[in-house]
């Protein structure tokens, strides 16, 4: 293998770790907007629970 050829490989590989990377941040990014959704639905159960209570 050359050294060019190794260039172009890692420069592939790089590209490829940029766009698993962009899809992971984006998965990320959805699982705490899901998460601040249902934290935000526990605390207003929570609240109805308290007024239950009283």
């Amino acid at each position: 293998m050359t050294v060019d050829q190794r260039i172009e490989f890692v420069m592939q590989s790089i590209e490829s770790h940029d766009r698993q990377i962009g899809e992971l941040t984006d998965a990320i990014a959805k699982l705490v907007a899901v998460t601040n959704e249902d934290a935000t639905a526990i605390r207003t159960l929570a609240r109805i629970a308290e007024s239950h209570e009283k």
